[in-house]
């Protein structure tokens, strides 16, 4: 089984000219903007644009099995684990403009728990692709509880959304928050309030 390695841009070799495959129809977009890609400050953007792209992408190219790896324990207790403030970033399927907040995550195990740094990857792995904030919220959900298999899991997201920051209605105040509830904090009211409580 392979290695999943999400590219950081923080890594040495991230902001490097390789070979590649998508460069040319980066040059052909930005002279139709009116773009000058021959002068000296753009020479390697359309490689850098790129490689840009496909670390936000990244999400396409590894699966929640392999975050999760061999991260799962046997529960030895019942009580409610919420994981908050998980920063990430993704790109509207819109727009293709950013968007970007935080995600908050409880489950209440039922057999297995997962390292805490998982659910940090497992966000990762539905942020890094063209998405409605929505549907990762939900996606996010539904992986956790396929991998758990716990007695509920709750997943919230915050994100600020640049496609109204910075164009159309032009508020930069504005945020926008997405919840998907399963098992007992669908169900139970006291369950779901314990965590809308944890997080605020």
């Amino acid at each position: 089984m392979r290695t999943p390695h999400l590219i950081h841009p923080a890594e040495p070799e991230f902001d490097e000219v390789g070979e590649t495959k998508l460069d040319h129809l980066v040059s052909e977009l930005l002279t139709a903007l009116g773009e000058d890609v021959t002068r000296e400050g753009m020479k390697r953007t359309p490689q850098r644009i790129e490689r840009s792209l496909r670390f936000l992408m990244s999400g396409y190219d590894v699966s929640v099995e392999e975050v999760v790896g061999g991260a799962l324990f046997t529960a030895e207790a019942s009580d409610m684990v919420v994981v908050k403030d998980i920063e990430f970033y993704s790109l509207c399927e819109h727009h293709m403009l950013p968007f970007f907040g935080t995600a908050h995550i409880a489950y209440i195990p039922s057999e297995k728990v997962l390292g805490l740094s998982k659910f940090a990857r497992v966000v990762d792995v539905f942020a890094r692709r063209m998405q409605i904030q929505e549907r990762m919220t939900a996606q996010i959900a539904d992986a956790l509880a396929e991998v758990l298999r716990p007695e509920g899991i709750a997943v919230v997201t915050e994100a600020s959304h640049l496609c109204m920051m910075m164009r159309g209605v032009e508020k930069q105040g504005a945020t926008t928050r997405t919840a998907s509830m399963r098992g007992v904090f669908k169900t139970d009211a006291r369950t779901r309030q314990e965590f809308i409580e944890s997080i605020r």
